[in-house]
C-alpha cells in the first residue's frame, strides 16, 4: 500500500508539472513565439549574410581572374597571338598594365571585404610600377602590407622591397626582405626573401651580397634549384 502511494504521489506530482508548464505556455504564449519568431530571424541573417559574402568572394575571385589573365597577356600583335595560342593580346606593355590596373582596381573598389581585394590591391601596386608611377605604387603596396592576412601582407612587402630597390633606397629594401626572411611564410618563403635581398645589394654592396648568398647556401644548399641559382649568382657577382 505503501509502494502504491509513494508511486502515486509521483504522477501527481508529475501531473502536476506538466499543468503547471502548460498554465505557462499558455500564459507566456506571445512572448514563446517572439523568441522564437527572433531565433529564426537571427539564424535566417545569418545564413544570408554567409551567403552573401560567399557570393561576393565568388564574383571576387573572377574578376579578379580576369584582371591576373590581362596582366600575363602576351604583347605583340594579334596575329603573333593567335599563331601562338597566346589569347587576348595587348600592341604595348603600358597598354596591357594599364588595362590590368583599371581591373585590379574594380575589385578593391567592389568587393572590399574580400580577400580578392587584398591581391587586388597588391597587384594595382605592382601595375603602377611597371608604369612608370613608382611614388603611387610605393603607397599602394605600403597599404597593402597592412593587410591583416598575412599572405597578402608578405606578398605587399616583398612587391614593395623590389620597387624600392628600383629607385635606389637599397638600404630600406634590405630591412623589408629581412624581416620577410626572419617571418616567412607560403607566399615568400625564407629562401627566397634573401636571394632577393642579396640580389638587391648586388650592385652596390658586392661583399654584403657574398655573405647573403653563402648564408642561403649553408641553409638551402641541398635544394637542386636553389644550388643551381646560387653558383650562378655567385659565377657572376662582382669583387
Amino acid at each position: 500500500m505503501d509502494r502504491y502511494t509513494r508511486h502515486q504521489l509521483k504522477q501527481d506530482d508529475f501531473q502536476e508539472k506538466i499543468e503547471a508548464l502548460q498554465v505557462f505556455a499558455e500564459e507566456h504564449l506571445k512572448e514563446i513565439i517572439i523568441i522564437c519568431a527572433a531565433v529564426i530571424i537571427v539564424a535566417g541573417a545569418a545564413w544570408g549574410i554567409k551567403t552573401y559574402y560567399a557570393r561576393q568572394e565568388a564574383a571576387a575571385n573572377t574578376e579578379l581572374l580576369n584582371a591576373i589573365t590581362t596582366f600575363h597577356a602576351y604583347v605583340g600583335s594579334s596575329q603573333e597571338s593567335s599563331l601562338m595560342g597566346a589569347g587576348e593580346s595587348y600592341p604595348t606593355a603600358s597598354a596591357k598594365y594599364q588595362k590590368a590596373l583599371t581591373q585590379f582596381s574594380e575589385v578593391v573598389k567592389n568587393y572590399p571585404h574580400t580577400k580578392a581585394a587584398g591581391y587586388a590591391l597588391v597587384q594595382m601596386g605592382v601595375c603602377q610600377a611597371q608604369l612608370g608611377n613608382n611614388a603611387t605604387a610605393i603607397k599602394t603596396l605600403q597599404d597593402a602590407g597592412k593587410d591583416s592576412d598575412k599572405e597578402i601582407a608578405s606578398q605587399a612587402r616583398f612587391a614593395l622591397a623590389g620597387v624600392l630597390a628600383k629607385t635606389g633606397k637599397i638600404d630600406e629594401a634590405g630591412k623589408i626582405l629581412q624581416a620577410l626572411a626572419e617571418h616567412p611564410t607560403t607566399m615568400v618563403p625564407r629562401a627566397t626573401a634573401l636571394l632577393t635581398m642579396a640580389d638587391a645589394y648586388r650592385a652596390t654592396q658586392p661583399k654584403r651580397a657574398r655573405e647573403i648568398y653563402q648564408q642561403v647556401q649553408k641553409e638551402f644548399g641541398s635544394d637542386a634549384v636553389i644550388a643551381e641559382a646560387l653558383k650562378q649568382q655567385l659565377a657572376t657577382l662582382p669583387e
